[in-house]
């Protein structure tokens, strides 16, 4: 698996925990959701993702997006 998929991947299921926990327990949760969906809007324009890095620094083979 590349980082961007695993960036991908992790953003999807953050996004999917977030909505689950606002249906039951409180809406707050879709705050999270929100800063999901920016982070990615702001990594797409500047090619800049804190969780790439880290993935980097783990040794996550890099792919187009974040190498």
């Amino acid at each position: 698996m590349t980082i961007d998929r695993a960036v991908m991947a992790f953003a999807g299921t953050a996004i999917l925990v977030s909505l689950a926990l606002a249906q039951l327990h409180s809406v707050t949760w879709l705050l999270l959701t929100a800063f999901v969906g920016l982070n990615l809007l702001q990594a797409s324009m500047t090619r800049f993702c804190p969780l790439a890095i880290v993935l980097k620094r783990l040794g996550v083979k890099p792919g187009q997006t974040f190498s």
